[in-house]
């Protein structure tokens, strides 16, 4: 049996060690992923411990369950730009190549949205720290990005509350002083017309239409850990997908 941490429960013991055979690529889109009774003989565990297991990656969007067949690892839709960013200041230390640059507009303490509050988990206490920048190369606006944090990440993490650039990036910054590291992330995205606001901060003619994406980062413990809107001008490839024609 493979060795996990063993302060994770047991049922994301195996989703994590499955989630990372995904994200290596040792399994593949189309690749069918073992069973709920394969799961429980491997790991000694019951059928509903396996049985969740699936359930959590089915939810993190890795796998899809087949009525009649088996669960297979999905074709996975990536936000390019947010995992370039995170692996590029796991890598070099920094997020942005050459040529780009990000204006920090705003930052402090808000009551969440109601979106924000829901996707951070935020009940009693809906105080959260706010992060909003334009980030820029030679051509113009890229994005218009607002990064959410819960009141004990902010509490933890004083530089969130600076209006100076982090520049191993806030994600990287508050696995750093907080020791939570990010497991996996969901995306949410839609199309529509850009405010007011983000039109003037994009330098778009009003009612120009816009691509928003909220993304959520969980940590181990599929705890929320980052959340994320996004809005992305047009003629701005933002997202990537490919997949094999087979």
């Amino acid at each position: 049996m493979p060795q996990i941490e063993e302060t994770q429960p047991k049922y994301l013991q195996i989703a994590h060690f499955i989630r990372d055979q995904i994200l290596r690529g040792d399994l593949r889109p189309g690749d069918e992923v073992p069973s709920e009774r394969q799961l429980a003989a491997d790991w000694k565990v019951s059928r509903p411990t396996a049985a969740r297991s699936l359930e959590a990656l089915s939810h993190q969007g890795l796998v899809e369950k087949r009525q009649g067949s088996g669960t297979y690892v999905r074709s996975l839709e990536v936000n390019r730009r947010a995992r370039e960013l995170y692996g590029r200041a796991r890598q070099a230390g920094k997020i942005y190549t050459a040529g780009e640059y990000a204006v920090i507009t705003s930052v402090g303490w808000l009551d969440a949205p109601d979106h924000v509050a829901e996707a951070l988990g935020l009940v009693k206490d809906r105080r959260a720290v706010h992060r909003r920048r334009v980030t820029n190369d030679q051509n113009g606006p890229i994005t218009l990005s607002t990064s959410w944090f819960a009141s004990e990440i902010g509490q933890r993490a004083p530089k969130l509350l600076e209006p100076e650039r982090i520049q191993e990036g806030t994600l990287m910054y508050v696995e750093n002083v907080t020791g939570r590291q990010g497991s996996y992330a969901e995306d949410r995205m839609c199309a529509r017309q850009a405010t007011e606001e983000e039109a003037a901060d994009l330098q778009l003619a009003a009612g120009s239409a816009v691509l928003i994406v909220h993304h959520v980062v969980f940590d181990l413990q599929d705890r929320p850990l980052e959340f994320a809107e996004a809005t992305y001008p047009p003629n701005r490839w933002a997202f990537e997908q490919g997949s094999p024609l087979a």
